[in-house]
């Protein structure tokens, strides 16, 4: 293995603790939130095939961070991708990081519901495979951590937010676009 290649699997394990070790500490206190990030970060590791081999570190540090933003100690609009990012940016996390926290799992559509489209635009949006993957491991991921189908899991995001929450409503146009994210991701893996 020659000296620079080893330096990047270095580089990529420190990216990857390094979140890990943030997420732990602002998204663990929040009990059943943690036990889902970690299994998406699972996940994604696992999903990390379908990415090219130097962004797969940056995947599963995403992982670790999608909702980072629902800790209480940086959440201050209430949407948690947006919140996330924010932190995250001025934390000095890289911008491809920020970007994949700040779009995950269909943020963009949620910002419509919420009204904050125009604050999510600070972040750039890249349809990328990066960022399908995470979408992959976000939406095959339960709230307790469980395996579901990407189905399922848009049926029990429905079932938890009433008819008139904007998580809800988001839900009912955003599911089948975000759908093909996934199967480009089970594409790749196939």
């Amino acid at each position: 293995m020659a000296d620079d290649e080893r330096a990047h699997r270095a580089d990529a394990t420190e990216l990857v603790s390094s979140a890990a070790a943030l997420a732990e500490d602002f998204v663990a206190p929040l009990g059943q939130r943690w036990i889902h990030v970690q299994a998406v970060a699972t996940r994604a590791g696992d999903l990390a095939r379908a990415v090219p081999a130097e962004d797969r570190a940056t995947l599963v540090a995403a992982a670790w961070l999608h909702d980072i933003g629902y800790s209480p100690r940086i959440n201050h609009t209430g949407f948690h991708p947006l919140d996330g990012a924010r932190f995250l940016r001025q934390a000095g996390w890289s911008g491809e990081i920020v970007n994949l926290v700040a779009h995950h799992s269909g943020a963009r559509f949620e910002a419509e519901q919420r009204g904050m489209s125009v604050d999510l635009k600070e972040f750039p949006f890249a349809d990328n495979a990066v960022l399908d993957a995470l979408v992959a491991a976000d939406l095959t991921t339960g709230p307790q951590g469980q395996s579901l189908t990407y189905d399922e899991r848009i049926q029990e995001i429905l079932r938890r937010y009433p008819p008139n929450d904007p998580v809800h409503k988001t839900w009912l146009h955003a599911a089948p676009i975000l759908k093909e994210a996934v199967r480009r991701v089970e594409a790749k893996l196939a």
